[in-house]
């Protein structure tokens, strides 16, 4: 009786009642995942082994290998808490604020919103072509399409192609997968000689093709391991972009305190009513 007469109270103060009981249903990246790892890092999902802190997503969380398949699970489950790339964010999960912050890139800018990590280019290769593009992402051009697409750009340079011919490739990262996209459909406007294949998976497969050489350039939306720079890789921060912690839509929460996120992702906090 006490326990339904709390269910119309949350219900008359229109909040979702099965916040009362219902687990909560974590969804985590795969291993590998750059933006696993950055928001391991970030929400310090860690515990330690011996001298080293390593990664404590709770082995109840369902893993999902893609940005795409991680927005339409938590679309789908009314209980479902995930993060994505702020960049990647649509309408149909919301973002909650962390400690009372939104994520946008205005609150990144402004310092309020720590939630971030950097796209991150691993290069392999040193010729005309890689160097172009190379150029050609961290030029003013670049920048309007960086910025557009949700991202923090990082450099306003002058650009002017000398339009090389050949082939890159370019793997890794499914966050950063639609951005480069975008990049190379408009280098390719400017050096239509160009050949640019990319090759989507996760950063750690696309750091060790370009340790392999198998590709020309890695995308990594984290920070490189000490372990990945000793192999002679050149790097370059692409853009900056902010992690969004989403839930359902019809899920009440609003904000989240980081220790909450983390607790939620360790398996310390199973069931809503629990959050703050």
């Amino acid at each position: 009786m006490f326990k339904k007469y709390l269910v119309a109270l949350f219900v008359l103060f229109g909040l979702n009642s099965y916040l009362l009981a219902e687990n909560i249903y974590p969804i985590s990246r795969e291993m590998g995942s750059g933006t696993r790892g950055a928001f391991v890092d970030i929400f310090d999902v860690k515990e330690q082994v011996g001298k080293k802190k390593i990664d404590a997503t709770s082995k109840k969380a369902e893993v999902t290998n893609s940005t795409g398949v991680m927005i339409t699970t938590v679309a789908n489950s009314k209980n479902a808490i995930g993060y994505i790339s702020l960049g990647s964010l649509n309408d149909s999960v919301k973002a909650v604020k962390i400690d009372g912050v939104a994520p946008s890139v205005e609150n990144i800018n402004n310092k309020t919103y720590t939630v971030f990590r950097p796209f991150n280019l691993a290069i392999s290769s040193d010729n005309e072509l890689v160097n172009d593009f190379l150029g050609y992402t961290s030029s003013n051009q670049a920048k309007s399409i960086i910025q557009k697409a949700g991202y923090i750009a990082l450099y306003d340079n002058e650009f002017s192609s000398k339009k090389p011919s050949g082939k890159i490739i370019v793997a890794g990262s499914s966050s950063i997968t639609p951005l480069m996209e975008k990049l190379k459909e408009s280098y390719k406007s400017l050096n239509p000689k160009a050949t640019i294949e990319i090759q989507q998976s996760d950063s750690t497969t696309g750091i060790n093709s370009a340790i392999e050489k198998i590709a020309d350039i890695a995308m990594v939306s984290r920070e490189f391991k000490d372990s990945e720079l000793k192999n002679g890789l050149k790097t370059q921060v692409l853009a900056l972009d902010g992690l969004a912690v989403i839930v359902n839509k019809a899920n009440p929460i609003d904000s989240l305190s980081k220790d909450s996120v983390k607790k939620i992702f360790t398996g310390d906090i199973t069931t809503w009513e629990k959050v703050k």
